[in-house]
């Protein structure tokens, strides 16, 4: 997958301090920026949205 692209949040300073997504026709996969090689999480396109959704209405950590 060669279509990775950073959070728009990453901010200034270290911006590797985020993650990755790579939407394909039929899922997102998401990785740390900082462990590119490492494991993604992968969903379906239907349940990213969600996935979304949820991250935005947690509680600040």
């Amino acid at each position: 997958m060669d279509n990775w692209r950073k959070s728009s949040h990453s901010g200034g300073g270290d911006g590797n301090n985020c993650v990755e997504i790579a939407p394909t026709p039929t899922h997102f996969a998401v990785r740390d920026s900082k462990a590119p090689t490492r494991a993604t999480l992968t969903f379906p396109t239907p349940a990213f949205t969600p996935f979304l959704e949820a991250l935005k209405s947690a509680p600040p950590r």
